[in-house]
């Protein structure tokens, strides 16, 4: 592909607001994972909660839209003034020009759940309860066209732990064959009981906090985030490059990667393919790094496959807790921070590295120039994806 700019980008996530807070973060070896209670859950585990979410209010012409996963959005679309970059481009563009692809797994499954708590004595959900524009998984699309005004394609991408990065892919499809000239990126999930449950009814979810690569992991910690970011087909002064995007579907089972990580493989030989690069030319890898036995050990083998056991690598989610739909969008935008900073972050918690895992995994923070980074993202059901970012200079 042809390298577009990435002209802003945002994000927010339990560890705070925007670049400032997240680089700081990453460099001070912070995590915002807690063992905390949320909602009525009453399980032990830690979670990444963002603060804050509660007391957003949308404005009056969003209302329709009002649940924690679009308030969280909403947060996130205001972050170091993306929404009036996004604004920027659509006055360039022209509003119909400018798409609109996110990525989400529970959308507002919660505002179902609260729901459910007030149905009357026939079983009658509330009336302020609004399937469609809430609970639907194509609720952020419609929000987030709506927040910024924009009137081009938009879609939402639901394929588990991917979603966030696929949409990077599916807009630069749509960029290189014409149909638009600049997309809003990026997604947004928030916490819930469904997946709180679910996680823990799947034996997936951890009573400690997660370990990436940590011999003593036991499964991961949930997180909620939002990060969007803008691509455009041209831009003199952009904040980073999207070099390639790679994906496959290896189908191996519903919610175990294949051992070998065969289409984990394949996302990143195709995201370097798709860049002209070698793997060699890439200066560190943001794992997917789940901190579950099967998928840090089938990541391992996939990561050494491809790129050798020199290259830099780590796990962020012992920083932010696992986003689910969002945890391809957030990763790529901490990616971002990290070339724009010369950081490459160690993974939190790995304090016994697991002998059977050869990847140079980053066991202390290291601040040096980067050029090219990668980002993974591997969901349920075999779904992969692999970004690669370039610096801006």
């Amino acid at each position: 592909m042809k390298p577009l700019p990435i002209s802003a980008f945002s994000l927010i996530s339990a560890l705070g607001r925007g670049h400032v807070a997240h680089a700081r973060a990453l460099r001070d070896d912070v995590t915002g994972l807690r063992p905390q209670p949320f909602e009525t859950a009453s399980l032990d585990t830690w979670l990444g909660v963002v603060d804050g979410v509660d007391d957003e209010r949308l404005s009056p012409h969003l209302a329709r839209y009002d649940c924690r996963n679009n308030r969280l959005a909403a947060l996130a679309l205001r972050d170091d003034g993306f929404d009036a970059q996004v604004r920027r481009a659509a006055s360039r563009h022209g509003a119909h020009r400018v798409g609109v692809l996110v990525g989400t797994s529970t959308s507002g499954i919660l505002q179902t759940e609260i729901a459910y708590r007030e149905r009357d004595a026939a079983g009658a959900l509330p009336e302020w309860l609004r399937y469609r524009e809430t609970h639907d998984t194509a609720s952020l699309a419609s929000f987030v066209r709506a927040a910024l005004d924009l009137q081009g394609p938009a879609w939402v991408i639901s394929t588990a732990c991917s979603s966030g990065a696929k949409a990077y892919a599916a807009a630069a499809r749509l960029i290189a064959l014409g149909v638009i000239d600049a997309a809003v990126v990026g997604g947004c999930d928030t916490l819930c009981m469904t997946t709180l449950y679910g996680f823990h009814s799947l034996e997936l979810l951890s009573s400690d906090v997660c370990r990436p690569w940590d011999a003593r992991r036991n499964g991961l910690s949930l997180g909620e985030a939002a990060s969007f970011a803008l691509l455009q087909r041209d831009d003199d002064a952009p904040v980073a490059w999207l070099l390639g995007c790679g994906e496959s579907s290896d189908g191996h089972h519903m919610s175990s990667p294949h051992p070998e990580g065969a289409g984990a493989v394949a996302a990143m030989r195709a995201a370097l393919d798709d860049a002209q690069l070698q793997p060699d030319r890439v200066d560190y890898v943001n794992l997917h790094g789940t901190g579950t036995r099967n998928n840090d050990t089938a990541e391992d083998f996939a990561v050494c496959s491809v790129f050798g056991r020199t290259v830099p690598v780590g796990s962020t989610k012992g920083h932010t807790g696992h986003a689910l739909g969002a945890a391809g969008a957030i990763e790529a935008a901490l990616t971002l921070v990290a070339l724009q900073q010369g950081l490459l972050p160690r993974g939190l918690h790995c304090e016994q590295p697991d002998p059977a895992l050869h990847a140079n995994y980053l066991l202390h923070t290291q601040r040096r120039a980067l050029s090219v980074a990668a980002s993974n993202s591997f969901g349920f059901g075999g779904s992969n994806a692999c970004l690669l970012f370039g610096a801006a200079r």
